[in-house]
């Protein structure tokens, strides 16, 4: 599963976790641009990682957590906890603003 082997992707998805719903795209705070976000928001959706859906001039996201754990037992809990780690590792550095696309 390839769009869970970067390090803002499992970051996404760890927030999609957390959240326990939707999430629109805006809301999800990463150090990358908003057109790289898009990309990797694209990457994930393409995967069936995530589904989206349009609200007004929002974009919604939520995790395909049954049919990821019907089909990759355990594998977005790992996905989970190191995209957990990931974000820690965005909060420790000084130069990370963050970046809300």
């Amino acid at each position: 599963m390839g769009a869970l082997s970067d390090p803002v992707r499992l970051g996404v998805v760890a927030r999609l976790a957390e959240a326990g719903g939707e999430l629109a795209c805006g809301t999800i705070t990463t150090p990358v641009s908003k057109s790289t976000q898009s990309a990797h928001f694209k990457i994930l959706r393409e995967a069936g990682v995530i589904h989206q859906r349009d609200q007004g001039t929002r974009r919604l996201n939520r995790l395909r957590r049954d049919d990821l754990d019907a089909r990759f037992p355990g594998l977005l809990d790992l996905a989970i906890t190191h995209g957990r780690d990931v974000i820690a590792e965005w909060a420790r550095r000084p130069q990370a603003t963050g970046r809300s696309g």
